[in-house]
């Protein structure tokens, strides 16, 4: 392998994982996994957190 090669595979390797880590932040934060309004969404409520009452919260954040 040559240097170029190596650094091509370090930056794509760098990339996954910023995108892992961005990702995570963001669930840890509470934030949707789409990060848009999931009015017409089919999985709305894999996206949306629960309150405490067990049911969808319906405030837009």
């Amino acid at each position: 392998m040559n240097w170029l090669e190596i650094t091509v595979i370090v930056v794509a390797a760098a990339f996954v994982a910023g995108v892992a880590v961005y990702s995570l932040v963001r669930r840890l934060r509470g934030k949707g996994g789409c990060g848009c309004d999931c009015a017409h969404c089919a999985g709305c409520s894999s996206c949306k957190p629960k309150t405490d009452s067990g049911t969808e919260s319906t405030e837009k954040k």
